[in-house]
Parts: structure tokens; sequence; C-alpha cells
């Protein structure tokens, strides 16, 4: 393919084709996949859910994807390797995916967003806007992307007979240009899919952890007098402040065990400018102390009848779209703290007699 500009003359001038490892180092593309989910694919967003996901082989899948639908998606650089080893290491990555459970696509997500209590379900159905109807069953199916400058012949053919026996492959070929001015055009062509036609623990990699300066720096001015309060009274009671990729996590330190009880997020993240509780999920209340389920629906009617939270699955969900009275946050203060005291009184399970 080629491209041109349009001179003042009306005279095409070519953009000049190179190397994309010329000038770039190889993580780079996995970079602008991983910020792009939506070019990927031929029918659809995608949401990234790991990076750099280590296999029971010890193999590394460079990037991993949920589609809508709940599929998921191995997306694979064609590096330095011949068809055959490319092939080979899709499907072989692609044969690991499909054994993963929900519980360890979701251990993945955690991983890679930096979020211990991360719930996949409510993940997914937030970041593709479903519908309260729409039923979604994860891992289904599965689908290979090949992304690479050059889709060789072979690659190309053998992906197409794949699609003909019913394995989704997709073939995703791109150039990189160069123009005066140090302007920079990516042009993308999908060379194979646009016709008809139980593991143990997970290694990934993970987004680069937020500091609080940032995360205040991304909130509007509501969340950021809600939130600049709660951290404030997190610190002035000596509670751990864990911080993931977007957001961060409040937790009661118990003899070196911290327990997560809320989570907060801005305005970009996946859940919105939001706070959350930790009553029920991982890392939370339910799962770490010794508590009853009627306790927990006790603290958990208290929320709700402030009016200041909604359901969010089986957490709570405060979303910071308005200006918060002070009446309100000083509840909400008073509510958390009475949670943090409610983990320290049971204490951990297992531990309530030693």
């Amino acid at each position: 393919m080629k491209i041109f500009s349009i001179t003042t003359d009306d005279k095409f001038k070519e953009y000049s084709e190179i190397g994309f490892q010329d000038e770039h180092p190889e993580t780079i593309l996995e970079t602008w996949l991983e910020n792009n989910p939506d070019k990927i694919i031929e029918n659809g967003d995608l949401s990234i859910i790991g990076r750099q996901v280590t296999t029971n082989l010890g193999s590394v899948i460079d990037l991993l994807a949920i589609d809508r639908q709940g599929d998921s998606v191995v997306i694979e650089l064609k590096r330095n390797r011949t068809p055959r080893e490319t092939l080979a290491q899709a499907l072989e990555y692609t044969s690991f995916i499909e054994k993963l459970g929900i519980e360890q696509l979701e251990d993945i997500l955690r991983n890679y967003t930096s979020d211990e209590a991360a719930n996949l379900a409510q993940y997914h159905r937030e970041y593709f806007k479903l519908a309260t109807d729409e039923a979604v069953v994860f891992n289904n199916d599965q689908r290979i992307v090949i992304v690479g400058q050059k889709i060789t012949p072979e690659i190309r053919q053998t992906s197409s007979f794949l699609r003909n026996k019913g394995i989704k492959v997709t073939c995703l070929e791109f150039t990189f240009f160069k123009a005066e001015g140090g302007l920079r055009l990516l042009s993308t062509d999908i060379v194979v899919g646009n016709e008809s036609n139980s593991i143990d623990r997970i290694i990934s990699g993970s987004l680069p952890k937020i500091s609080e300066s940032k995360f205040l720096t991304a909130l509007d001015s509501n969340g950021k007098r809600m939130f600049e309060r709660l951290l404030k009274s997190a610190k002035d009671n000596s509670f751990p402040i864990h911080w993931g990729s977007k957001g961060f996590s409040l937790n009661v330190n118990l003899q070196g065990t911290h327990v997560a009880f809320c989570f907060g997020y801005p305005p970009q993240s996946v859940y919105q400018q939001s706070l959350y509780t930790a009553l029920v999920g991982r890392g939370g209340l339910m799962i770490k102390i010794d508590i009853s389920e009627e306790e927990i629906q006790e603290l958990k009617a208290e929320a709700q009848n402030s009016g200041l939270f909604q359901p969010a699955g089986r957490e709570l969900k405060l979303l910071i779209t308005r200006e918060f009275t002070e009446k309100e946050m000083d509840w909400l203060v008073s509510w958390l703290l009475k949670l943090s005291q409610t983990i320290e009184k049971h204490g951990l399970k297992g531990q309530s007699d030693q």
C-alpha cells in the first residue's frame, strides 16, 4: 500500500514506508494495541485483561482480551519466527486459555489492573455497557489474532484453513510510514478474517501503578473534594492504602494481613468516578474475617438506606457525579470507620481463638 500527501501545487508526494523495528522497541506495538483495542478485530471491540501472561508451559502470551460475548482472544505479535513457529505458538496459547475458568481469568484481570477485588463479570458489563438483560458466558470460545508488518502467504493460507475448520483466526497486517517533520502514520489491513466463514496460578504483567497526586489530578471537582477527605481520614487512622493502575483500596492491617474495605476509582476507569465496597468480594470482609452473613447484610442495608450507595452486583457503589454535602461526607467517613472497626473486632478467619 502507498500513501501520498497532496502538495499545494496538486502533486502527490509519497510517504516513506520504513521497517517498524528500525525505530521502535518491540514492546511499543504491544502498547499501541493495548491502548487501541477497538482497532484489532474485524467485528467489534475488545477489552484487554492481561499482558505478558505466562502459560503452564512457561511461554508468554503478548496480550489477552475478551470480546463482547465473553470469548477469550489471544493476540500474538509475529516476531522474527518462521510461519510454522508463529502459528504453533498461537495454537499452544489458545489451548492453554481454553482450560481456564472464570476465576482464573479474573486472577489475570486482577494482576493486570492491580485491583485485588476486580470482578470480571462486572468489569466486562461496565466496559461494554451491556444491557441488564444481556447474558454473557465467559471463555465459551476462543479466537486468535496474529499481528505483523508482513503476514506471509504460509500464515494466510493456514489461517484461512483453520477458519474454515471453525477456529477463529484473524491476521492483521500493518504498514508504518514516516513523513517530513516526524509525522508518523500507521496503516492496518485485516488480511485474514473479513471473509465469511484447569490451570493453577497465573502469572501476568501489570499496568504501572498510579500515584496519589496523579489520581487526584484525574478527578473532577466533586471527586477531588470527596477523595481528599477520604484519603485524609485514611492517613489519620493509619489505614494502608494500596494504589493500583487506576485507583486505590483502603485496608485494615491485621497482624500483617491487609483487609480491604473499600475501593476508589477516577472518571476514566471502567467503574467511573466512584467508591465501591468490599463487603463480599475477594480481599474484603466476608473472605478474610470471621463475620456472619447477617452482620454483612446489616452493614449493607445501613449503606443503602443512606441514599448514597446503589447495588453493584454483590457489592455497593457510590457514584460521585455531584457535590456531596459536609453532612453526607461525615456520614460516609463514619460508616467506613465502622467497617474498619468491624474488621478489627472480628479478626482474621481461623485466628479468633488464638
